[in-house]
């Protein structure tokens, strides 16, 4: 897997890359040009300027209440659902393939941030 230096230079101390989407995905309001799944959270990078500049949005896998994959034919969606409201977050766009293995590690990763539930 062959990370961008500007994506390496963000990760936490003890955050590792699972996964790197190189792909145009449109989320409903923003361009972005790649997506990154860690064991913390989704970090997705959206370039401008004519790609001389990149801005980062990140949500952390605890303000991630649910994650859905919406397999079609060829190619899937996968939308997570924010705690906290608003848009859930929405991947687009994505081979079949890579929306499962991505699906995978969110789903794992909720389930390890996700507050345990009371009397366990």
């Amino acid at each position: 897997m062959d990370i961008p230096e500007d994506l390496k230079k963000i990760l936490g101390p003890n955050e590792t890359v699972e996964m790197f989407i190189q792909q145009k995905i449109y989320h409903p309001k923003i361009n972005i040009d790649s997506v990154v799944i860690t064991n913390e959270r989704i970090i997705l990078r959206h370039p401008h300027a004519l790609g001389l500049k990149k801005d980062y949005t990140d949500f952390n896998f605890k303000d991630v209440a649910n994650v859905v994959l919406d397999k079609g034919v060829l190619r899937s969606t996968i939308k997570c659902t924010l705690r906290f409201g608003g848009d859930p977050l929405s991947l687009n766009d994505l081979p079949n393939s890579d929306a499962e293995k991505a699906y995978g590690i969110i789903r794992e990763n909720i389930s390890k941030t996700s507050p345990a539930s009371p009397g366990t």
